[in-house]
């Protein structure tokens, strides 16, 4: 016993130190690329300031880099195609946003040089704290390149760091328009949670989710893709996003000696609360609502603590007509959210055309808005 107690105590000890150095490293990581990213940002600053005032062409950028990697040798980056996108960053990103902090005390100074060091360590902190720090910097090329507004290349800053991202996962979610889905999933939430657990829950779905990774056709039935999903649980999670824990599937319940199996429970992390998906093979019906409410109350009673908040439902369709989930889920107490779901890239040929578009449902909101 003795032995195996020390065995035990080693290998928690290995796995601690384990930790401690690849934790080390990911924030070493993320310090120098936080400063190599403020080097890039102050460089276009410097650019455009200069343009500006000097009337300057884009033949400078040209001759900059020509001569920065004439007399920084060493240096790599500073080529005439990276030197744009850092004038297109420090251009997206304006000095406004990273006012400097400690001002007061800056030296004064003649020295021009030495003016731009003090002002750049002033205005590090904020930046440094910015969505757009710790972003790799092929990303934030592929964000100027993709996107057209702040607003939408910072809610993919945000993501990046949330999910820790590739570029080839990035490019996957703006192939996929992330920014136009997330949040626009069809739910009761506002009605059924607290103010501020509602906002969260409503920012962390999506409608639609897509499953093209599962190589299934339209026809898959609900078991097929539910098991399918389980066995490409990694692609799932993160079509699913941040913050879901797998907790099984069928995951068996009982309620008044009889037994129900819940299709897809999750635990969120960041919502503190269960999370149940139901899938549906076929378009949304309200009786649907039901079920999935029935599930939530046995949910809360028998398998959530103290500690969690309320169980949140998710219907997943193949087709959802959103004035038929609105009515469906209007007095409903449970908070449930309604989104469709695709096996391919593309809507399939027989939804194309059927489903209202986000113009359609609003105008006819804001006609029953007008009659009420």
């Amino acid at each position: 016993m003795h032995k195996e107690s020390e065995n035990t105590h080693y290998v928690q000890l290995l796995k601690n130190i384990k930790l401690a150095i690849n934790t080390a490293q990911q924030q070493a990581a993320m310090a120098v690329n936080s400063r190599l990213l403020f080097s890039y940002w102050q460089t276009g600053q410097l650019i455009l300031k200069e343009q500006n005032a000097q009337g300057w062409g884009a033949k400078v950028i040209e001759q900059l880099a020509k001569d920065l990697t004439s007399e920084m040798p060493g240096m790599k980056g500073f080529s005439k195609r990276n030197l744009i996108y850092m004038q297109k960053f420090a251009a997206e990103w304006p000095a406004t946003l990273f006012l400097q902090q400690g001002a007061a005390q800056m030296q004064d100074t003649n020295k021009q040089e030495d003016k731009i060091v003090q002002q750049g360590a002033a205005q590090f902190n904020n930046f440094e704290k910015h969505p757009i720090a710790n972003i790799p910097w092929s990303h934030h090329m592929v964000l100027l390149d993709k996107l057209d507004t702040p607003t939408e290349r910072l809610f993919y800053c945000v993501k990046i760091r949330e999910n820790n991202w590739s570029r080839k996962i990035l490019l996957n979610q703006l192939d996929r328009q992330l920014h136009l889905q997330q949040g626009a999933i069809s739910n009761n939430f506002e009605t059924t949670l607290p103010s501020q657990q509602a906002n969260l829950a409503k920012d962390t779905f999506k409608d639609p989710y897509f499953f093209d990774f599962l190589k299934l056709g339209d026809e898959a039935s609900e078991l097929e893709v539910e098991k399918t999903l389980v066995q490409q649980i990694s692609s799932f999670l993160l079509e699913l996003g941040a913050g879901f824990a797998y907790m099984g599937r069928q995951f068996k319940i009982e309620v008044g000696g009889q037994e129900y199996r819940l299709d897809l429970l999750f635990y969120h992390t960041k919502l503190h609360c269960y999370v149940n998906i139901e899938l549906k093979i076929d378009e949304f019906k309200p009786e649907y609502v039901g079920k999935s409410q029935f599930y939530l109350t046995a949910i809360n009673e028998l398998v959530k603590s103290n500690t969690d908040k309320p169980s949140i439902g998710i219907l997943l369709c193949k087709e959802a007509n959103h004035i038929v989930v609105e009515y469906a889920l209007k007095d409903n107490k449970a908070p449930i959210g309604v989104a469709e779901y695709t096996l391919s890239k593309d809507l399939p040929k027989h939804m194309k055309g059927k489903l209202p578009s986000a113009a359609d449902f609003e105008n006819t909101m804001n006609l029953n808005k007008e009659h009420e």
